[in-house]
């Protein structure tokens, strides 16, 4: 896991080796602590009080350490307080979907241009799906997808999102960069996956996440399409959201999301599923137990252990045992 995505689990690279040591019990003071870390006392004093602050660490009496939470009570609250945000962002699109029939009789529903700022309302299939192919057909950096049933499928039979309008091997034929997150239940449809694969072996960038939120298409991070939940239905109705809404509600959201779901790789396309052996050794290193430990539970040399162990956070790119246990429960690999 990379610094950027531990940082959107509230934790930076300062709070993470302090962690790590609290765990390893390196040392028995903050003084000491501050010399095997580098770290000037002053930001140790900050990244000891986010582990409390963040339910990392319990506080200590005197000038003791705090006493670190064990890993996987540790990892589940950064993602609950995440998956919290995640909640009010798709609620504020819900408000926002909610309010669009009060809104249509004043805004620029026929319009042919995007709005500047404000709301947009789009009604009908052939309406929503030509207002889909103006907006990427202005693309020039970025396409950023959240995609979730039903699907209906367009006048191209794209399979990656069967929103009316989206070609996203046209996309990527023009150097824009893709990105799309992928709802579980949508890739279990026959053919699904085989056709997703196709596009990520050109240059998609695909992620797969449980129960995703909203429909959502943004352009170059500037504007952005709701497409309605059915986009068969002759009544469908499709916001399209300018500037200030996207900065404070949508773009979020998205990042969110696709932080949390899980890669899809270039090379056959199939999510990566973890043996029995590596959900075991998985479960020793959430525990906390140190190698020697494990070596002891799983009945093998301590060497193997580590053998094991490091070849396991190559699979999961990360580089210590905490990432792993991040990466591994956004995954899904940790009950």
């Amino acid at each position: 896991m990379s610094e950027g995505e531990l940082h959107t689990l509230g934790l930076g690279e300062a709070e993470e080796r302090t962690y790590e040591a609290l765990l390893k019990e390196r040392a028995t003071g903050a003084e000491e602590l501050a010399r095997l870390l580098d770290l000037p006392r002053e930001r140790l004093d900050r990244a000891l009080g986010h582990l409390v602050e963040h339910g990392l660490a319990l506080p200590s009496d005197g000038d003791a350490l705090p006493h670190p939470a064990a890993p996987a009570s540790a990892i589940r609250t950064l993602i609950h307080r995440r998956q919290a945000e995640l909640h009010l962002r798709s609620a504020e699109l819900e408000r926002l979907r909610m309010t669009a029939d009060q809104l249509a009789g004043r805004l620029m529903s026929g319009s042919s241009r995007a709005p500047e700022s404000g709301i947009e309302v789009v009604r009908g299939p052939r309406a929503i799906g030509e207002r889909a192919e103006y907006l990427l057909a202005s693309a020039e950096r970025e396409v950023a997808i959240l995609d979730r049933p039903p699907y209906v499928k367009g006048p191209r039979g794209d399979a990656a999102t069967h929103t009316p309008g989206l070609d996203i091997e046209a996309l990527l034929d023009r150097g824009v960069e893709v990105r799309s997150v992928l709802d579980r239940d949508g890739l279990s449809r026959p053919g699904r996956m085989r056709s997703v694969t196709g596009l990520v072996e050109q240059g998609l960038r695909a992620r797969v996440a449980t129960a995703v939120p909203t429909k959502l298409i943004a352009v170059d991070r500037r504007i952005t399409l709701l497409p309605p939940s059915d986009a068969g239905d002759p009544r469908a109705t499709a916001l399209v959201i300018g500037d200030a809404l996207l900065r404070n509600a949508i773009l979020p959201l998205f990042e969110t999301v696709w932080e949390r779901a899980t890669p899809l790789g270039g090379s056959g396309g199939a999510e990566t599923v973890p043996q029995r052996a590596q959900k075991e050794l998985l479960g020793l290193l959430a525990a906390g137990l140190k190698d020697e430990a494990i070596a002891r539970r799983l009945g093998v040399h301590v060497h193997t252990a580590r053998r094991r162990i490091s070849s396991l956070l190559e699979t999961l790119g990360a580089e210590t045992r905490f990432q792993a246990g991040a990466q591994a429960t956004l995954r899904g690999w940790l009950d």
